[in-house]
């Protein structure tokens, strides 16, 4: 049920400090946050490294992802597997995620593990067990993970072209999962180089929410935590992606069932002022049924069987992305000339009241959302102190969504949506060749 106007400002007014947090930076530089929250006897813990596929180089792509599967194979005190067996066996479980910029572990488990956590994570990041025979059997794993997703994929063949058509200096051109052929080149010097550099603590943030006190967890942060040696944090990544000077077009042929489209034009990072405008054109244009792509393309054309997009948030620029799947007997070109009308729209006619407003509540109330659970305010605060380089930002998010104008819509839309500014990828099906018997 969409929630009425008047409800959701009152509601943003009384939550301007709707988060309070414990700050502590250990002596080798891992900072901890504390968010208590006793509704229940749980606790969500988030690591966040500051490492992810920008801060990898050709040769080495896909390296920080493969650490995602590493991590579980064993440490010095927990061998391999362990650090599953243990955690289901206190009633736990864990994820873990690699992006362009960051690799985050995350744990939910019950107030009573919380020294055992502190004690297998510690151990992971210190003593990370590099055995050949584990290495050689997840880079298996990697290397299947990639055919799976990309290889054996038409969306992931066809994100993979149009990303390394659309960047042509800064290392977001490459794949998070990596090239295959770096994959299986990857030596043990490299691997031990890149987990000394990115799992350094001074590159880490954890962030601990639930059921505890700072009382219950800076002794065991300093206890197990502390002892691990500051190491130097990943470079700096200092290429700057060069504007881009014209329409970037790349085309992919491949079986498949459906045509697929994709059309992406560079934009800001998280720190950019406009962010909440990019956030507020996201949602007007692909934010669920009553969006004006949906209505228009998928609803009232039939051209494409869905519409989506949006930015994510990034360290350095990243890209404002649409993604559709073609319906069959219709062709890319007519779904580009109906998007392109879409865009051009929306820089030549303010948004009506209304709508704008309607944009604003559902950004809001994902994000209230994200902040009734444990997890979800984890979550939050990791990325807001990563990418928005301060977690009390969350408390500023609100005011900031409620700011845009439809005057700031349009003034973004008319300098992000320049054809010069996008990159087009199509994916044409091809018959699968026969194989004779």
């Amino acid at each position: 049920m969409r929630l009425p106007v008047l409800l959701l400002v009152s509601v943003t007014a009384m939550q301007a400090q709707m988060i309070q947090v414990t700050e502590h930076t250990l002596s080798n530089g891992m900072k901890i946050l504390i968010h208590e929250d006793h509704d229940v006897p749980n606790v969500a813990l988030y690591l966040f490294f500051k490492v992810g596929s920008r801060n990898e180089r050709p040769g080495v792509t896909g390296i920080s992802h493969f650490f995602e599967h590493m991590m579980f194979n064993g440490a010095r005190k927990y061998g391999p597997k362990q650090f599953d067996i243990q955690m289901e066996k206190a009633g736990g479980r864990n994820n873990a995620y690699t992006s362009r910029d960051v690799t985050v572990y995350t744990d939910w488990f019950p107030r009573s593990a919380l020294e055992l956590m502190f004690d297998m994570e510690a151990d992971r990041i210190r003593d990370l067990s590099f055995d050949p025979k584990i290495v050689e059997s997840e880079r298996g794993v990697v290397s299947s993970e990639r055919r799976a997703s990309v290889d054996n994929n038409p969306f992931g063949a066809l994100s993979e072209q149009l990303n390394a058509t659309a960047y042509i200096a800064h290392p977001y051109q490459w794949p998070v999962i990596g090239w295959a052929s770096d994959i299986e080149a990857w030596t043990m010097e490299d691997l031990k180089a890149h987990y000394r550099m990115g799992y350094a603590p001074n590159n880490c943030v954890v962030v601990v929410s639930g059921d505890v006190t700072p009382a219950d967890v800076l002794p065991l942060a300093k206890k197990y935590f502390e002892p691990i040696p500051r190491q130097e944090p990943p470079p700096p990544v200092r290429t700057v992606e060069p504007p881009q000077m014209g329409e970037r077009r790349v085309e992919v042929r491949r079986p498949a069932n459906l045509p697929l489209l994709m059309v992406s034009y560079h934009a800001g990072a998280a720190k950019d002022p406009d962010f909440p405008v990019y956030q507020v054109i996201e949602t007007l244009l692909t934010g669920g049924r009553s969006s004006r792509l949906h209505q228009r393309l998928v609803e009232k054309e039939q051209l494409v069987l869905n519409a989506g997009g949006g930015i994510r948030p990034s360290l350095d620029p990243g890209q404002f992305l649409f993604t559709f799947q073609v319906r069959s007997g219709k062709q890319p070109a007519g779904v580009e000339k109906a998007l392109y009308e879409e865009l051009e729209r929306l820089s030549r006619d303010p948004v009506p009241a209304e709508e704008l407003q309607k944009a604003r509540n559902q950004i809001l109330a994902d994000f209230y959302r994200q902040l009734k659970t444990i997890a979800g305010k984890a979550n939050l605060l990791g990325s807001y102190e990563v990418f928005w380089r301060a977690w009390s930002q969350i408390n500023e998010a609100p005011a900031r969504i409620e700011k845009v104008t439809a005057a700031d819509v349009q003034r973004v839309a008319a300098r992000l949506f320049s054809p010069r500014n996008r990159t087009v990828g199509t994916l044409m099906p091809e018959q699968r060749a026969e194989v004779k018997k």
